[in-house]
């Protein structure tokens, strides 16, 4: 009894798995501009002039939990946007 056809969509689920299959790139947090922040759900201009102003006065973010360090930028909102930006 054959049972070839129950692992033909294995291969399937692993390109899955990657997360931006979909094409779009992750937002690097040190070298985005505004309009690049402001792209991300919940960041607006006001949000985006504060991380911009928080890496000039504090360097390059190392993490991307260094966000809770920006003014106006708890939990929730990271919890949004944690995968859609990068270091």
């Amino acid at each position: 009894i054959p049972r070839r056809s129950a692992g033909s969509g294995a291969g399937e689920s692993a390109t899955e798995e990657g997360g931006s299959a979909d094409g779009q790139s992750l937002i690097n947090l040190n070298s985005s501009s505004a309009e690049e922040l402001e792209s991300l759900p919940g960041i607006g201009e006001v949000l985006a002039a504060e991380i911009i102003d928080y890496r000039e006065q504090n360097g390059p973010f190392t993490s991307v939990d260094d966000l809770l360090d920006v003014s106006g930028i708890g939990e929730q909102r990271l919890a949004d946007i944690r995968d859609l930006v990068t270091v």
